[in-house]
């Protein structure tokens, strides 16, 4: 698995500002919205219920929202760059900017716990961190997300 298969170049944002989590979570519905043709309120839902139960944001700045939907044929991710950080409520209390939500079919089952192993993996690069951060170009993100990013054996 690696994240080409989670996620498309049409998915990924660059936002100048967000005033709220709830926000935050509406931008991320709706760019499933568009790019996959996802209920967005469906989306939003999600990750509302699965924030409900605690924080996902990881630290450092990264936050890994996700939820698990009906009537989703797979795993598809959606990613956000804030040009101005956001608070989150992480486990570190630092503000978000770099947002990876993931939606997953309500019986995927491993198949989920694997695609946000990938995410968090990926997420804890500081070179790609830094990179993201460097870059506010979709196009150029989604590239750096997706070069050679393939999961290990296990």
């Amino acid at each position: 698995m690696d994240l080409s298969k989670l996620l498309i170049p049409g998915a990924v944002r660059v936002v100048g500002q967000l005033t709220s989590k709830k926000r935050l979570f509406q931008e991320l519905g709706e760019l499933a919205a568009q790019a996959y043709g996802m209920s967005g309120a469906t989306a939003i839902d999600g990750l509302q219920e699965r924030e409900s139960l605690g924080p996902t944001g990881v630290g450092h700045g990264i936050a890994l929202p996700h939820a698990r939907l009906e009537d989703l044929a797979q795993i598809r991710g959606v990613f956000i760059r804030l040009e101005k950080p956001l608070d989150y409520d992480s486990v570190d209390r630092q503000p978000v900017d770099l947002v990876f939500g993931l939606f997953a079919p309500k019986d995927s089952g491993v198949d989920h716990l694997k695609a946000l192993a990938l995410v968090s993996r990926t997420m804890r690069d500081q070179a790609v961190v830094a990179k993201l951060r460097a870059n506010n170009d979709p196009a150029k993100i989604y590239a750096i997300l997706t070069e050679a990013r393939t999961t290990q054996a296990a």
